[in-house]
């Protein structure tokens, strides 16, 4: 028997060996549904483009590794180096259920590819991969967000209800992208820097939908007891979907939503914040306007 959690330990919202399994099952077909971590990682090799420096010593820690390599050399990014990847498969599964297996200060990139979102703890994984990060160190990172497969949530919750009279969660919660920046804070970085990039993806029916996520390793891995979907339950789902998120030609809409994240370990050279009320200038000088008062008007 497990001990119990700590009472200062985040709650469990997935289990680690389910997670596990649905990525071991996935790995044999992530190359059919890998398009989406692909447009992530062709996003982060974009943003190293523009940052004129060397990433000597690069690790990525995403749920299905080398893929980021792999999209930074076909977009010809030059200034990275080989890049490493993370071997234990728990801390792939679910990022800091274990200690990250990277030493304290000697990475100068660490990428993380639509992995983060199965954290418990997302707050912590971000603080491993900050105390891994050499000083002026960079973090890549995308994460499933919010509006994330809200058509298939609302109409699975909505056809269970009617068929079974309860309602099992199905699908994963997800961050929001208004957080993003206050979490990398909150771990540590400098320079927090937020993007959201939703995509709409067109499938022919819900069944093309749930092969997809399998092979991504997306379908649910949430804690506690797990019901099956009863198959009057999603041939329900299903007609809900197509009539609430079909086009005309007949295919069925889902939302992704990333959140991309990108925070620097902190360093003397960044630039930072001027301390407040160090102004030299007013700012009714700078803008060359009259500041109203209290006095003579009405603010």
């Amino acid at each position: 028997m497990s001990a119990p959690a700590s009472p200062s330990a985040p709650p469990r919202l997935f289990d680690p060996r389910r997670r596990a399994a649905r990525l071991a099952r996935a790995a044999r077909r992530f190359s059919d549904a890998d398009f989406l971590h692909r447009r992530a990682a062709g996003h982060m090799a974009q943003d190293l483009e523009f940052i004129l420096r060397d990433f000597d010593a690069a690790v990525d820690v995403s749920a299905h590794p080398g893929l980021f390599e792999a999209v930074a050399r076909e977009e010809g990014v030059a200034r990275l180096g080989p890049v490493s990847v993370i071997e234990d498969p728990a801390q792939r599964a679910q990022p800091a259920s274990a200690p990250l297996p990277v030493a304290d200060g000697s990475a100068d990139l660490i990428v993380s590819i639509l992995s983060l979102h199965w954290a418990d703890d997302l707050p912590g994984a971000l603080a491993q991969i900050r105390r891994a990060l050499k000083p002026d160190g960079l973090f890549l990172g995308g994460l499933f967000g919010g509006t994330t497969l809200n058509e298939l949530r609302g109409v699975l919750t909505e056809a269970e209800l009617e068929i079974t009279g309860g309602a099992q969660a199905r699908i994963s919660p997800f961050a929001d992208g208004f957080d993003g920046a206050a979490l990398l804070q909150r771990a540590g970085f400098a320079l927090p820097a937020v993007d959201v990039d939703r995509i709409t993806v067109r499938y022919s029916g819900l069944p093309a939908l749930i092969r997809d996520l399998r092979a991504m390793g997306e379908t649910s891995a949430l804690a506690g007891p797990a019901r099956p979907v009863r198959r009057d339950v999603l041939a329900r789902a299903a007609a809900l979907y197509a009539e609430r998120h079909a086009d005309p030609d007949g295919r069925l809409r889902a939302t992704f939503e990333i959140i991309h994240l990108t925070g620097w370990a902190p360093h003397d050279s960044q630039p930072k914040p001027a301390r407040r009320g160090s102004a030299t200038v007013r700012l009714a000088d700078a803008l060359n306007t009259r500041e109203i008062t209290g006095e003579d008007g009405e603010g």
